[in-house]
């Protein structure tokens, strides 16, 4: 069993190539895939070459952790069915190129998977192409249902992670954010809570600010935002090392709080919210391309700030 992938062999260099597939066993499942994101975040590091070291980090890879598809076999232990709408986020499925093991840190933007059963979530098929923002989605939440987590009354970015932090605090029923945005793309969007740029916010008593912008440098100027005692949450991915000026932090016994990636229930929960039309996906994905496209398509997601969320399309990859 093969596959057509879009593998990095290096930064900056890409390419369509068919790679080997790991023989699945009774736990998983060969899906294929009809839909993947790409990541403005993390796989913007893997193609720059910026990506801080993870265990399974290299070259040759293949990037996304955002693809929807179809189970077409499926495991007699593997939880799941044929046919069956599935969220795949990512896999390690694949064989060697050129005589490399190709690494599979992410591995979702391939035209077909092989993953245990227990990875996937089963999905409405109606859900089509939205449902590869099920990670990012699954990420939000996470940041903001922690255990004591304050909801945002101040988020910074209003990409896709912005918007979704935005529209899910408003499912928990608190009070609209104020959201920052820097790029006049993406000031507009949204009619339930406002979207700003930060020089014209005089606000400084925010209780707690959610960073979902991957900017290490902004701590000094969000520190100043905040109330006495007020917290900030890293929501998003930071390649640089984030530091801050100590004596303004001190003077507002400010906290710091790291969300981490989204665990199985933050899943779960999302795709709740999702099924039963609570959580609104529409305006996210602005921009398509063949996956054969992938070079051009990934330089647009990287490059272009109006992309807030661009999809490949498998479904007529040879």
């Amino acid at each position: 069993m093969d596959t057509v992938a879009i593998v990095m062999t290096a930064p900056q260099a890409m390419a369509v190539r068919r790679l080997d597939l790991t023989p699945p066993g009774e736990s998983d499942v060969v899906v294929d895939v009809d839909w993947s994101g790409i990541s403005t975040g993390t796989e913007r590091l893997l193609w720059s070459g910026r990506m801080p070291s993870f265990p399974g980090m290299g070259y040759p890879l293949v990037p996304g952790y955002e693809a929807v598809g179809r189970v077409t076999a499926a495991g007699k232990a593997s939880g799941r069915r044929d046919g069956d709408t599935v969220f795949v986020p990512g896999a390690r499925c694949f064989g060697m190129l050129d005589g490399m093991e190709v690494r599979g840190l992410f591995g979702g933007a391939a035209k077909r998977l092989v993953v245990p059963g227990a990875r996937t979530t089963r999905i409405k098929p109606s859900l089509g192409e939205h449902g590869i923002l099920m990670a990012l989605a699954a990420t939000a939440w996470h940041a903001i249902s922690a255990a004591a987590a304050l909801p945002p009354d101040l988020i910074v970015g209003h990409g896709v992670l912005g918007c979704l932090l935005a529209r899910l605090t408003l499912l928990t029923g608190a009070a609209p954010p104020t959201v920052w945005e820097t790029q006049a793309a993406r000031l507009t969007g949204a009619a339930e809570y406002p979207v700003l740029r930060p020089e014209d916010d005089e606000r400084r008593d925010y209780r707690a600010i959610y960073d979902a912008s991957g900017d290490a440098a902004a701590l000094d100027g969000l520190i100043a935002r905040l109330a006495p005692g007020g917290e900030i949450v890293l929501a998003g991915f930071y390649a640089d090392r984030v530091s801050f000026a100590f004596p303004p932090a001190f003077m507002r016994e400010a906290r710091l709080r790291v969300a981490a990636e989204w665990r199985h229930a933050d899943m779960l929960a999302v795709a709740e919210m999702i099924a039963e039309g609570r959580l609104c996906l529409d305006g996210l994905i602005t921009h398509r391309a063949p996956a054969e496209q992938a070079e051009h398509a990934y330089r647009t997601a990287f490059d272009d700030v109006a992309c807030l969320k661009l999809v490949l399309d498998w479904r007529s990859a040879a």
